[in-house]
């Protein structure tokens, strides 16, 4: 009896099944994963700081990750810019590209495709994408096999302080079980995502790492500031009492000297007096904190999101809002790629293998943004090449408008154009009725063919169709020059088309533009003619008739 082949993820871990379907990265109460954390921001200074990067340094990336925590919480500006930077991602169109035609890969792919539409995913990927900050972050995958299938029940994101690197590399990831032992990683267990800010180990490619010291100096402005404010923001209280004032009157003087500021009321014996003397120039050196504070906002604006225009209205310098645009942009392309590598690595392909064993090429996890498409300038390109004879399939058009074929009760729009008035004849002027004027119309100045058509056309009408002929390319195809007859047919539908003889002539020019326009013109010259006369023709008959 054939053995079946071990299942190991990329990292040659092994695939423990009775550990897949429970959650063996939990919180524990009283354990060493507990959800409860400390605040090595209270009392932050430059010493203290280099402490903590140096300790995650060593491996114990504790204090780091707790900090990083408490930055995303204290600095609007940080927590704002980077939740933008993970929310244009998680909104983003995600796809299933098929590992090949064979009709096996395909149905994996759409199986694949059904479990990712579903409305949790959004706020599951915007906590895995907390390794944008932090440089990583472990995401475990709760298998559910109630229905005889590996599916996953939910994706449940893991505090990274419950997860260490081993020494010797401090790259491999490892969990800190129950008692605070470090163990392996269960194969297909984890989505382990690794969004480096900078090349290095995980706890120093994050940008936390990056923004720990623009947000220390910006706590000591704001400390300044703030002190600042309290001291030169009020104006200062100065109270004078009599000479003869009794100690009793000046105890009561400096009670309200000392509470004016809170109270804004006082009650002082009339010797008394109370005097208000406001600082100069508070405001210049309120703006030196505020500029302060701006530059490192601007600062961190550049490292998270690479540009300061979107966040800090900032236009010029480096240049225009929408350059700047251009970088965001192609930040988000790259967090976008490296997602959907991770998920392919660590959601797909154990999804595949699971259900269906090893193979050679997996679905692919591509999450984009749909690229804006002009599509009047496609129509306008396209549609010559179509009048040329290209040959252009209807349902390809219809997928590129993303429209809908029509249904047989559908209402249908139509294309507009210029219906003459009913019972007007081309070229009859104003003020003439009746087959008078159409009599009247001698064939001078043509060529012998020319009349020789008009008459042919009116003997046409004359013997069973009455009214103007139905298309133009039926009267043009009688008598033509052979170099013409091939442009007849595509020529009478742009007659069909135009709305006057400006239009039409610029669709000629676009649909030939190798042709002579002298031959050209005499031709649709005589065509003209000859079809304006049939029409005379026609209409002279059904009087007579």
């Amino acid at each position: 009896m054939a053995r079946t082949p071990q299942l190991l993820d990329h990292l040659g871990r092994p695939y423990r099944k009775a550990e897949l379907t429970r959650e063996i990265a939990a919180p524990t109460i009283g354990g060493v994963r507990s959800p409860l954390g400390g605040y090595p921001g209270d009392g932050l200074d430059p010493r203290r700081l280099g402490q903590i990067l140096r300790e995650a340094d060593a491996g114990d990336p504790t204090r780091f990750l707790e900090l990083a925590e408490t930055i995303e919480e204290r600095d609007p500006h940080y927590s704002g810019v980077l939740a933008t930077r993970k929310r244009s991602v998680s909104q983003l169109e995600i796809t299933v590209e098929d590992a090949s035609d064979d009709p096996i890969d395909v149905r994996l792919a759409e199986d694949l495709r059904s479990w990712l539409n579903r409305g949790e995913l959004q706020d599951e990927l915007f906590h895995i994408l907390d390794a944008i900050g932090k440089g990583y972050s472990f995401t475990e995958i709760i298998w559910d096999t109630s229905l005889g299938q590996w599916r996953p029940d939910r994706l449940e994101w893991r505090d990274p302080r419950w997860f260490t690197f081993e020494r010797v590399n401090l790259t491999t990831p490892m969990l800190l079980n129950e008692t605070g032992q470090e163990v392996p990683l269960t194969g297909g267990k984890f989505i382990q995502a690794n969004i480096r800010a900078k090349s290095g180990i995980p706890t120093r490619a994050g940008l936390a790492r990056v923004v720990m010291w623009p947000y220390l100096f910006k706590k000591y402005t704001e400390r300044d500031w703030t002190i600042f404010s309290q001291t030169y923001g009020q104006p200062l209280r100065v109270g004078k009492f009599d000479p003869s004032a009794s100690e009793k009157d000046r105890a009561t003087l400096m009670r309200a000297v000392a509470n004016i500021a809170g109270d804004c009321a006082a009650i002082i014996p009339e010797s008394m007096m109370i005097e208000f003397i406001e600082a100069k120039n508070v405001g210049s050196s309120t703006d030196l904190y505020e500029k302060r504070g701006d530059w490192y906002d601007k600062q961190v604006s550049k490292a998270v999101l690479g540009q300061t225009a979107t966040t800090d209205a900032e236009t010029g310098g480096l240049g225009s809002g929408k350059e700047h645009r251009q970088v965001q942009e192609d930040i988000e392309r790259a967090d976008a790629n490296a997602l959907g590598a991770v998920l392919t690595r660590d959601l797909a392909v154990p999804f595949v293998q699971l259900n269906h064993g090893p193979r050679l090429k997996y679905p692919r996890i591509k999450i984009e943004r749909p690229e804006a498409e002009d599509l009047a300038h496609f129509a306008n390109a396209v549609t010559p090449f179509i009048d040329r004879g290209l040959e252009v399939d209807v349902d390809d058009i219809y997928a590129k408008f993303n429209l809908r074929q029509p249904g047989k009760e559908a209402k249908i729009l139509r294309p507009s154009g210029k219906i003459p008035a009913q019972g007007g004849v081309p070229g009859r002027d104003e003020g003439e009725t009746g087959p008078e004027r159409a009599v009247k119309h001698p064939l001078k100045g043509l060529k012998p063919e020319s009349a020789a058509l008009a008459a042919e056309s009116g003997q046409s009408r004359s013997a069973g169709n009455s009214g103007p002929p139905e298309d133009a390319a039926d009267v043009l195809a009688v008598g033509a020059d052979p170099v013409i007859r091939g442009m007849l047919d595509q020529i009478g539908l742009m007659m069909d088309q135009a709305e006057d003889l400006d239009e039409l002539r610029e669709l000629v020019l676009a649909g030939f533009p190798d042709v002579d326009s002298a031959q050209l013109s005499a031709a649709l010259g005589e065509a003209f003619a000859a079809w304006h006369l049939g029409g005379i023709a026609a209409v002279a008959e059904d009087a007579n008739v």
